[in-house]
């Protein structure tokens, strides 16, 4: 009898790689790779120098704006400080008229002839106006003497023209209502009137 023949199993032949295999091939791959290049010093340090400059730069902006803002907000602290009774010193202003109307007008031979009691009230008057005008330059409020001055209309308001050649045109010859400043700032300009018909007044 014939023995029956036994299934012959198929080699595999190998299709894939090893493990051995793949690492050599990964470790080849890897050499293969470019090594990345040192930079170069002096580029670096010149960018540093770049990069240290641009930010001086901005370090003295920055300090420069904030010595600006200190000097604006001192400025508006101080002019706060003077200008604040602005309007409380212009609605004063009617009270020393009022004190100055009252005094000139005493005639001064009716003073000279009044008793000693009226005397004596006239000068309490001209003391209190004293006394309140040296209150008002406390403040900063000054009264402006333009008498015999050159107009000047940045404080004066001229209100007529006095025929005069005696003397050069513009020339302040009469004062109807005082003037006042406070501070730099005019607070009422002086009403006056000036001269003409005389020189003109010299530029200097």
């Amino acid at each position: 009898m014939n023995e029956p023949k036994k299934a012959e199993t198929p080699s595999l032949e190998p299709n894939e790689y090893s493990d051995q295999d793949a690492a050599q091939d990964y470790s080849a791959a890897g050499a293969e790779q470019p090594v990345a290049a040192e930079p170069d010093p002096f580029a670096v340090l010149e960018n540093l120098q770049l990069e240290n400059t641009s930010l001086k730069d901005k370090v003295l902006r920055t300090l420069a704006d904030m010595e600006n803002m200190r000097r604006r907000t001192e400025k508006e602290v101080a002019d706060a400080k003077i200008y604040g009774v602005t309007s409380f010193a212009r609605d004063m202003l009617t009270f020393a008229d009022n004190l100055h109307r009252a005094i000139e007008s005493v005639p001064v031979d009716a003073r000279e002839a009044s008793s000693a009691p009226v005397k004596s009230f006239i000068e309490g008057i001209e003391l209190t106006e004293r006394d309140f005008a040296s209150r008002l330059a406390k403040y900063g409020v000054k009264k402006i003497e333009p008498q015999g001055g050159k107009f000047d209309p940045n404080l004066h308001e001229a209100l007529f023209e006095i025929p005069d050649e005696n003397v050069p045109a513009g020339t302040v010859l009469q004062v109807v209502e005082d003037g006042y400043v406070i501070g730099e700032r005019v607070l009422r300009p002086a009403k006056v009137g000036i001269s003409r018909g005389g020189p003109k007044p010299s530029q200097a």
